[in-house]
């Protein structure tokens, strides 16, 4: 369900929304990464600012989940995205994966405007990513039949890492954070009827089929596709808590 086996090809082929949300944030970042003045004109239009959206700004709820700060702010979330969110791409369908990053985004930066002064500004995907650990945590609780014990457990540790981290890394929207999260688990009685669990035979099928795939071994594809699937979660789970450990270490430098 997290463990990415596809090829770059079959992830863009399989996950065409997950695919365009990356590619958006990572060219946002590269361009105002590249061209200072271009980043001034994208940030000044873009990033929630909460007087701008005081005077009817109101883009500044949308565009806001596209930009980010930092290289590490990117990465972080282009990482969590890439894992997490292809599964929910596939379960939910197109329409109704893009409702609830959306709304889950959208519901954290209105959140984010309510509560924080009026000159307040963030930027980031962070609030939509935490609706889909959300949507997932319903799954957990009330939804069993859709994520087995294997996945529930790790879901379960990141999103705790998760928001244990909202509270002791700087420069954090926790108001964005929380309500996302919120946003996402209140989806779940309305998103996830008649939804399937995740399978990668549905992706298998989606391929292009030839002539001499007729005699295909389902076993056979097993034993090359995941014969290190047994490790790949410890190292999901590892690579995710040294990303989290990054963030906090960068505070006291």
């Amino acid at each position: 369900m997290f463990i990415r086996t596809e090829s770059f090809k079959d992830f863009l082929q399989f996950y065409p929304l997950v695919s365009i949300i990356v590619a958006i944030q990572i060219g946002l970042w590269l361009l105002t990464s590249l061209i200072p003045d271009l980043r001034e004109v994208i940030y000044s239009l873009g990033i929630g600012f909460n007087y701008g959206i005081s005077q009817g700004e109101y883009w500044r709820l949308v565009t806001p989940i596209f930009l980010h700060a930092g290289i590490g702010h990117i990465v972080f979330n282009s990482f969590a995205l890439v894992l997490f969110a292809p599964a929910l791409e596939q379960m939910l369908g197109k329409i109704r994966f893009i409702v609830v990053y959306f709304f889950a985004g959208i519901a954290a930066n209105i959140l984010t405007y309510i509560v924080e002064p009026i000159t307040y500004t963030h930027v980031g995907a962070s609030g939509a990513i935490f609706g889909l650990f959300g949507l997932y945590l319903f799954m957990v609780f009330f939804e069993k039949r859709l994520i087995d014990p294997q996945n529930a457990k790790l879901i379960l540790i990141i999103s705790v890492i998760s928001l244990v981290m909202t509270f002791f890394r700087g420069n954090i929207n926790i108001a964005g954070h929380l309500f996302g999260f919120i946003a996402g688990f209140a989806l779940g009685p309305l998103l996830l009827k008649n939804v399937e669990p995740f399978s990668p035979w549905k992706n298998k099928r989606r391929r292009k089929t030839y002539d001499d795939d007729i005699g295909f071994d389902p076993n056979r594809w097993n034993k090359k596709r995941y014969r290190y699937k047994p490790y790949l979660r410890p190292i999901i789970l590892g690579a995710f808590i040294i990303l989290v450990l990054l963030g906090l270490l960068s505070n006291f430098f």
